[in-house]
């Protein structure tokens, strides 16, 4: 690899251009060379360090203390076809952005071991910027900045994300082919890059492995960005809210929430779920195509990614007539009353399971009590029986972050089976469904389905909501929807 490339792109001849789509025009020479002249000089371009940098820089050396001496290679992932050459918004691999803060398509961080140096050195290799001496700034739809705008080069990217070194992408192959055969790799993030190096092995699931458990517990930069996303959330929360009384279906609502997400966000965190009547039932349900009528209950789980790409997860029901009947208050006021419950027992050392027993203790007595569970709460939640998942099927908890349900991959002793730890990132949402069809439930409350859900960080004493300020109780609700009314 040649050290003193500066990052352009390779020349390439003007007769060599091809087409890049069937209805694309073939580029005379005669036609390149005029778009190759009479450019003013590129202004330099100041580029400041990425915010969080000291944070980014700490990330990479755990990793690359925690996976002992061997090259590591994480990339981000590139832009996903949508249909023909049309493709999806591009987000950034969760891992790759929180070891660098890089969001733009196509890079790939590589740690290399050094002898001699106490940490690895961090090498990013990203797409060249195309400048207006290749044909390619034109021609290139995928990377040509008069079709996707300018983009960080080597060069200035090793400045922005403090790495040791930046090349070009293409220099990627050769330099791996040369680094040894010990190397652990993110895979399944990019497709040219798993094939590039072959079969997997066992280190690469030491790779996921061990950077889900680096990610449990979020420091500052991360609770921050969490806390943005809370307010957005709140914001394109509003929105919904004021759309209600004049919304036909649940698209409309879904609508109302998206605007907000991008004016106060990245985007939104995940799909959009607006569940309107018997489909709050459906756990997933993301169709989003029902009609929201008076009497029935909308539920919405919704969150909005912050720019610095957490999610907030944050679940709501409201009575579409602006009223709860007094069937779904008291359904309501259950859930609400399983989730105080649960979010009690949240602080440090307490089991990650502790917040869904206490919720799923209180939803069965609340189910024996309306009789719709004819048994003795023992026996409700004996392990043999747990008849009350009937109703509430899902877990309370998972943890939350640069992935709506974050840290995935890491060790089950650190998560499901592990302790609660100062800085991990939960969600609390207890849920009850009733069926429409289920004749063990009255009819009064089959085709109601309540999920109420917040995003709780741990703190070295116990515990603070972040997502606290967003009403939730029937009174406060109704307030809610009144005050905003249009």
């Amino acid at each position: 690899m040649n050290k003193n490339r500066r990052g352009g792109a390779k020349k390439q001849n003007p007769g060599q251009l091809k087409k890049r789509a069937a209805h694309d025009p073939l580029f005379p020479e005669q036609f390149v060379s005029f778009m190759l002249q009479g450019w003013s000089p590129e202004k330099k371009r100041s580029v400041k360090p990425v915010a969080g940098l000291v944070h980014y820089r700490k990330r990479r050396r755990v990793l690359s203390t925690q996976m002992g001496r061997m090259l590591l290679v994480i990339p981000g992932g590139g832009e996903v076809r949508r249909s023909s050459d049309t493709h999806y918004r591009f987000r950034a691999g969760s891992d790759l952005f929180y070891l660098t803060g890089h969001k733009e398509p196509d890079a790939v961080l590589v740690l290399v071991p050094a002898s001699g140096r106490r940490h690895a050195r961090s090498i990013l290799f990203l797409p060249a910027d195309i400048g207006r001496t290749s044909p390619g700034f034109f021609a290139d739809r995928d990377r040509g900045e008069l079709w996707v705008g300018k983009r960080l080069g080597p060069n200035q990217a090793k400045k922005r994300y403090g790495v040791d070194e930046a090349y070009p992408l293409e220099d990627l192959e050769v330099f791996l082919k040369k680094a040894g055969k010990k190397r652990a790799v993110l895979r399944g993030i990019c497709s040219k890059t798993d094939a590039m190096l072959g079969k997997s092995s066992s280190l690469d699931h030491d790779l996921r492995v061990t950077l889900s458990g680096m990610r449990l517990c979020k420091d500052a930069l991360e609770v921050a960005a969490l806390q943005r996303a809370a307010r957005a959330t709140l914001k394109a929360y509003d929105a919904l809210v004021a759309a209600i009384p004049t919304a036909k279906n649940e698209r409309d609502l879904e609508a109302a929430f998206g605007m907000q997400a991008r004016l106060y966000g990245d985007d939104v965190g995940y799909g959009t779920i607006v569940a309107a009547g018997s489909h709050a039932c459906v756990l997933h349900w993301t169709n989003n195509d029902g009609a929201l009528k008076r009497g029935d209950l909308v539920l919405i789980d919704a969150g909005v990614e912050s720019d610095a790409l957490y999610t907030a997860d944050v679940t709501r029901v409201f009575p579409v007539s602006g009223k709860f009947t007094s069937v779904q208050r008291q359904v309501v006021e259950l859930v609400l009353k399983a989730q105080a419950a649960a979010m009690r027992v949240i602080k440090p050392g307490a089991a990650f399971l502790d917040p869904h027993r206490a919720a799923m203790r209180v939803l069965a007595e609340g189910l024996i009590a309306w009789e719709i569970l004819g048994c003795t709460l023992e026996e409700a939640l004996d392990p043999k029986n747990m008849f009350y998942r009937r109703y509430t099927l899902h877990g309370t908890s998972h943890m939350l972050g640069l992935d709506v349900h974050d840290c995935s991959e890491a060790p089950m002793s650190r998560y499901r089976d592990g302790k609660l730890e100062p800085g991990m990132v939960i969600t609390v949402e207890p849920g009850l469904y009733f069926q429409e069809d289920d004749r063990t439930v009255p009819r009064a409350f089959r085709g109601i389905g309540v999920r109420i859900e917040d995003d709780v960080l741990v703190t070295p004493k116990g515990h603070r909501n972040l997502t606290h300020a967003i009403p939730k109780t029937p009174d406060d609700v109704e307030a809610w929807m009144k005050q905003l009314r249009r």
